[in-house]
């Protein structure tokens, strides 16, 4: 099912038309691949640049490999290919180190002349990279949110907003102290988890006629998930 389409001539070389068949076929797939990455990336915090190499990468290890011509020095030549990459991704984000494998076993593919297989690989890997993606598979869904309350010096802080805490969240911990305005305030750090139907506003405003109508700050809590 899956042939090569390249032959070597009598001078051990390909014809041209095979090897810009296999070029153009790896650039093709390359946008294919960079694209999936793109609109996969439903917070729009994808790399420009890395965007660019993953169109431009397959076709480069397309010739790399081509540019050899004995199964031996084809062997040495994949492997120098992969371990002369640098991955430079955002740190944590395991999916950019993906799509480049992606992008290189697309150009190997091509670059071996198997051009059904490349394109195979890249509709089914891609379907399902997008699909896992979008559906945020794996992803833990992060109901806890973090509230920072502004108190003065002078007030006791401790259990003083345990019972609105008990009225509008189902769980909270305290995670931070510090001092501010040269120690003449200080600022707690909880991360809570409002019941459901919470009015937010009422929430602070009865934390307001606490804390002396000093900032209060009430924000969704980052995971790993949500930086990535």
């Amino acid at each position: 099912m899956f042939k090569t389409i390249l032959n070597q001539t009598t001078n051990g070389i390909y014809a041209d038309k095979d090897i810009l068949i296999c070029i153009a076929t790896a650039l093709i797939l390359g946008f294919v691949i960079s694209l999936i990455y793109i609109f996969s990336d439903k917070k729009r915090r994808f790399s420009t640049n890395f965007a660019i190499t993953l169109v431009i990468l397959p076709a480069v290890v397309s010739v790399v490999i081509m540019l050899v011509g004995s199964n031996v020095a084809r062997a040495f030549s994949m492997a120098g290919a992969f371990a002369l990459i640098r991955f430079r991704s955002v740190p944590g984000d395991s999916k950019d180190i993906t799509s480049v494998f992606f992008s290189m076993a697309v150009g190997l593919a091509t670059g071996l002349g198997y051009i059904k297989l490349a394109i195979v690989i890249t509709v089914i890997i891609g379907i399902v990279y997008f699909v896992l993606m979008i559906s945020k598979y794996g992803v833990l869904k992060n109901n806890d949110n973090t509230l920072r309350i502004t108190v003065p010096e002078n007030l006791n802080f401790t259990g003083s907003f345990d019972d609105l805490f008990d009225t509008y969240t189902n769980s909270r911990s305290l995670d931070r102290i510090k001092t501010t305005n040269l120690g003449s305030l200080y600022e707690l750090t909880y991360t809570v988890s409002l019941k459901k139907d919470t009015d937010e506003k009422k929430f602070i405003d009865e934390i307001r006629c606490r804390n002396g109508n000093l900032n209060i700050i009430l924000c969704k809590t980052e995971t790993p998930a949500d930086l990535l």
